[in-house]
This record gives structure tokens, C-alpha cells and sequence, in this order.
């Protein structure tokens, strides 16, 4: 039995990502990521190759180009609005609030600045124009069972997590 990350191998990790600039960490993990190596893809196939190899304790950190991932920040994305107009529910920083476009397509927007007269909100992913670092750190490489490997993860993690890789 090896004791390195490779194909078929259930893996779980920690990660954080962090903001280039100023070393202030942007994302991190409650709780370890599961998943089995080289049939799931829920990291994408650059940090993938990055992991092949590696042992338990390891921990890789790889620059990310969010330009690939969400494409370029869009102002047209950035609205603000009289302070009266917006629930006081949303009236908090970091709130997300979901609107629909004349398709009735949904979008996330996240509330990042608000005083007595106004609020904005952006529509752009948060690490959008970020350069930032995804640092990941192994925690746990053992064989995966064949309903793991069936399903690219825990069988036994949150149910909304299998029914999202169930349908993939």
C-alpha cells in the first residue's frame, strides 16, 4: 500500500487561499476536502498533477490566474443604491443576495460597502482581479472503496456534496 498521492486513492485536504499582495487569507476550509484522486475533478487538472506524488504533511501552494477561472472584473457589475431602497436584511458586508436578469437568469451579488445613504453590491466573483495562491496541505491518503470511487468521494460526507458529484 503506498502512502502517496496517486490515481484511485481517497485524499482529503486542507486549503486557504491567499491574496498575493498582502499575504491576507481570502478563502479557507471548515472542514477537510474529500475526494478521490484522478476520478474526481473537483480541483481543477493543474493543482491535480501538483498533488500526484506527494505524502501525508505535505503542503503545495500554486499561483492561480483568476482571469481563467472567472474572467476579467466587470464594473458593469458593480451597482449601488439609495440605503432605503435595500431591505435591512441585506443591509450587512459580505451578504450575498441572489437576483435575476431579464431572463430570469440568477446571479450572486455580495454586499461589499454600505453607509446611512447607500449600499453596493458586485456581481463579480470575489477573487476576481486577485492574483492569489491556493495552498494545500495533505491530511489523509488511504486506499478508496469502490462505492468512493464510484462516486469521486466520501460516501459518508454531507448528502448535498454526493448528490452534486452523483450527478457530475
Amino acid at each position: 500500500m503506498s502512502d502517496t498521492i496517486q490515481n484511485e486513492k481517497f485524499v482529503e485536504l486542507n486549503y486557504k487561499v491567499i491574496d498575493e499582495k498582502t499575504g491576507d487569507v481570502l478563502v479557507t476550509v471548515e472542514y477537510p476536502l474529500g475526494y478521490v484522486h484522478g476520478v474526481n475533478d473537483v480541483l481543477s487538472e493543474q493543482v491535480t498533477k501538483q498533488l500526484d506524488g506527494k505524502k501525508v504533511g505535505d503542503i503545495i501552494e500554486i499561483p492561480i490566474d483568476t482571469k481563467l477561472l472567472y474572467g476579467e472584473r466587470d464594473e458593469s457589475l458593480v451597482y449601488t443604491d439609495r440605503i432605503e431602497n435595500v431591505p435591512q436584511e441585506y443591509r450587512e458586508i459580505g451578504m450575498t443576495i441572489t437576483m435575476e436578469n431579464e431572463k430570469g437568469e440568477p446571479r450572486n451579488f455580495i454586499v461589499t460597502r454600505f453607509d446611512d445613504k447607500t449600499l453596493t453590491v458586485d456581481g463579480n466573483n470575489p477573487l476576481c482581479g486577485r492574483e492569489v495562491v491556493f495552498r494545500l496541505e495533505v491530511l489523509t491518503i488511504r486506499e478508496a472503496t469502490d462505492e468512493e470511487i464510484d462516486v469521486g468521494g466520501a460516501v459518508d460526507a454531507d448528502p448535498d456534496l454526493n448528490e452534486i458529484l452523483s450527478q457530475a
